[in-house]
């Protein structure tokens, strides 16, 4: 695998927690057990950096009783990424729209995620933090400004549909970076810059349209945007 991407000059960033933790048990233990596997893999390939998004609601548990619910779900996954020299990025999910589908609302902030890696406690504990979820979070750049890069694993990219107040705009719903000029991106990697960040940084577009190019095209006009993003915040 090393051999594919040096061949490729590509250099990892970062992997998916591959564990089943929000259903039911005998699907997370399985996961568990092919934990350690792959995470020795992630190891040797130098992926340091693994993430995973947190649901911001839901029908079953309360509030208290699904922060409890994901501490002990998550803990002894992130012990052994940690073991393995690996940190795992929680991600905060912001949309109202998405909450209100649900009886209990969960954290669906950046200061909420941090507190929940805290409570996790294996000191390998961060954040996925992704410009539209500051944004749908009623959160800021001075937000983002205030982390340490330790803070932060890894960052998603995107823009927000004109025409929607924040707390209409809908999860699944994104665009290229820049495109729609909701976000301020150029603020928003000017604070990672400014607090050392030196991870990967993502496009996650959630675009009909893009979904329906052909591979290579979608490819170049997310290349494009990446690249227009970053000289507009003059970090090219």
């Amino acid at each position: 695998v090393q051999a594919l991407f040096d061949q490729a000059h590509i250099r990892p960033g970062t992997w998916g927690y591959p564990v089943d933790f929000r259903n039911e048990e005998a699907a997370w233990q399985e996961g568990m057990a092919a934990l350690p596997r792959l995470a020795r893999a992630a190891q040797t390939l130098g992926l340091d950096r693994c993430s995973t998004w947190i649901m911001p609601c839901s029908d079953e548990r309360t509030f208290d009783e699904n922060f409890e619910f994901h501490v002990t779900r998550l803990r002894p996954g992130a012990q052994i990424l940690a073991d393995h020299g690996v940190r795992l990025g929680l991600e905060w999910v912001g949309p109202k729209t998405l909450r209100d589908t649900r009886q209990y609302p969960f954290i669906h902030t950046m200061q909420g995620m941090l507190e929940l890696g805290d409570a996790i406690g294996t000191g390998n504990m961060g954040l996925l933090v992704d410009a539209y979820h500051v944004y749908t979070s009623h959160g800021s750049n001075a937000d983002v400004s205030g982390l340490t890069a330790d803070q932060v694993v890894n960052v998603h990219v995107n823009d927000a549909p004109q025409g929607l107040a924040i707390d209409e705009q809908l999860d699944g719903v994104r665009d290229l970076p820049g495109a729609t000029g909701v976000l301020d991106l150029t603020g928003f990697l000017q604070a990672l810059r400014a607090i050392g960040y030196d991870g990967p940084v993502t496009a996650e577009p959630f675009s009909q349209r893009l979904r329906d190019l052909p591979a290579d095209q979608a490819v170049a006009e997310t290349a494009a945007a990446m690249q227009a993003m970053w000289r507009k915040a003059g970090l090219s």
